[in-house]
């Protein structure tokens, strides 16, 4: 009997484990759809300030701005270059943290000296105990993510870009994709390839700017890329939570098959049992009435 005691007491462990994997399941389906939906609300004014930003690169009459990078200046770089990575706070979500980071270390052996801003804990913590060089002070968490947080990035981010700290910043996140599939990708935030501009189409409308083109222009970059930073965020929280609700189908599907299995050996031990009982019992009957035979 103590192998069904173990038995029941190892199904019902696996099904109050299945019962939380499913809460998980549905908690992140749901993060996912108000994710997306406050993304979809905030992408067409952050679209429409890309255009300005082309619209004002013409009227500077060739983007003589920091923003800028012009092919025949790039050789003259020397700051270090800087990713903002962007992981979860925890894991039970399938390979998603080690895409970014495995993507992020090729990121540093390809820029020596680069400065890593680490979004999310589980990032922070890798490096940490890696031994790898990161911004300690920058405390973000990359769960429900939203445009002030993002502003508070970007603000660092071009601080650091603006004081000459560094001639490059780039973002490294999974990307959720319109069909649903997930790639990591590293990404340029600053500054413009200037070539792209010029490519560009010049707006047949003239406006004015005031006070001036650079100045306008500096705010409308800082928003433009606080608005970049904030679709990264929101992309890679997508993407953390379906990795999360797939790990967690595959939790519940796994569940099912050990069930299954129990539930087999639970029978089998029972009918073993009671073969048992049945064979003492019938064995105890055989031998009182042989010993009734003796007697007589």
């Amino acid at each position: 009997m103590s192998g069904i005691a173990e038995i029941k007491h190892r199904i019902s462990s696996v099904r109050d484990t299945k019962k939380i994997t499913n809460a998980m399941y549905l908690i992140a389906s749901t993060k996912v759809r108000k994710a997306k939906a406050d993304l979809e609300r905030t992408r067409p004014y952050f679209t429409a300030l890309q255009h300005e930003i082309a619209r004002m690169f013409h009227a500077e009459e060739g983007g003589e701005s920091i923003y800028f990078e012009h092919a025949e200046k790039r050789a003259e770089k020397s700051a270090p270059a800087t990713a903002l990575a962007i992981t979860a706070d925890k894991g039970l979500a399938g390979a998603y943290n080690q895409n970014v980071i495995k993507r992020t270390l090729k990121y540093a052996a390809a820029n020596p000296g680069c400065r890593i801003y680490a979004v999310g804990e589980f990032g922070r913590q890798y490096f940490a105990h890696h031994g790898i060089d990161y911004e300690k002070d920058f405390l973000y968490t990359a769960q429900n993510p939203t445009l002030h947080r993002a502003r508070e990035i970007c603000d660092i981010l071009l601080d650091a870009y603006t004081a000459g700290e560094t001639d490059r910043i780039d973002i490294i996140y999974t990307d959720f994709g319109s069909a649903g599939g997930e790639e990591v990708y590293e990404m340029r935030l600053l500054p413009f390839a200037a070539e792209d501009f010029k490519k560009a189409d010049r707006p047949a409308a003239d406006f004015v700017y005031e006070p001036s083109v650079p100045e306008v222009l500096e705010y409308a970059v800082r928003s433009f890329v606080a608005g970049f930073v904030y679709a990264a965020l929101v992309d890679a929280y997508c993407c953390e939570q379906n990795e999360r609700m797939v790990a967690m189908l595959g939790a519940d599907k796994n569940a099912d098959e050990i069930l299954a299995r129990l539930s087999l050996a639970y029978n089998r031990e029972r009918q073993a049992a009671i073969t048992r009982e049945i064979t003492e019992i019938t064995s105890g009957a055989r031998a009182m009435r042989l010993s009734r035979k003796e007697g007589v």
